[in-house]
């Protein structure tokens, strides 16, 4: 998943947002570890009980963990609380549901099963993520 998102970092640009889903342990934080290194940040860790994190490379990246807004009354309520400048960066979004997709829609969506498959890419909208849509991998 680390090579992965490493390989992907290459293609971000800002105002991509990209929603990553599997279960828990399918290596989501992993990948997320990935396109970090890629922007040149090292210190990417799960934001499960902060929600997100900014962190400064050679683009912004927000890492948000939606896990816990999974069964609150209305999670699109606390992600419009978020003070997060999406143009300016990119955003990856653990467990990013239907209350992250509209954040944007331009947006790729990534699914992981529980063996690190990666199950597929959905791209909304962009032309710029259809090559990706015939990667796979089993990391």
């Amino acid at each position: 998943m680390f090579d992965l998102g490493f390989s992907l970092s290459a293609q971000l640009k800002a105002g991509d947002l990209l929603l990553i889903n599997g279960p828990l342990g399918a290596g989501k934080t992993v990948l997320a570890q990935g396109i970090g290194k890629g922007l040149g940040i090292d210190d990417i860790t799960s934001p499960t009980f902060v929600i997100s994190r900014t962190h400064k490379g050679v683009l912004p990246m927000i890492h948000v963990d939606a896990y816990r807004l999974i069964d609150t009354e209305n999670p699109s309520l606390y992600l419009d609380d978020l003070d997060l400048d999406i143009e300016n960066s990119v955003t990856v979004v653990e467990w990013g549901g239907a209350e992250s997709a509209r954040l944007s829609e331009d947006r790729l969506e990534i699914s992981i099963d529980s063996a690190g498959m990666v199950l597929r890419y959905d791209n909304y909208f962009s032309y710029r993520y259809f090559h990706l849509s015939h990667i796979s991998c089993c990391c």
